[in-house]
């Protein structure tokens, strides 16, 4: 499904929009300047990460401070251990 979410320039560097789809998605802008998409639910807890806080190209959970990387949704340190899903843009 495709959908379109802003003008680019409407998303600032660290920003985040949350997509009210299931699941919910985050679409999030790193210091990089790339968007990326992710699941929008912490694996750790429920949380929004379209609410988290960006370092680099990473997204720290507003929770318990676990961060994903959003290239891969990996998690680079606990609480969490299981990834986000990452979703492609096109």
């Amino acid at each position: 499904m495709r959908m379109k979410v802003c003008a680019l320039d409407d998303l600032d560097i660290g920003g985040a929009i949350k997509l009210d789809v299931q699941p919910p998605v985050a679409v999030i802008r790193g210091e990089s300047g790339d968007v990326f998409a992710i699941d929008d639910t912490c694996t750790h807890a429920d949380a929004s990460l379209s609410e988290g806080f960006v370092e680099g190209d990473a997204v720290e959970c507003p929770l318990h401070m676990a961060f994903f990387c959003l290239k891969s949704g990996q998690p680079s340190c606990p609480p969490a251990t299981v990834p986000v899903k990452p979703i492609g843009l096109s």
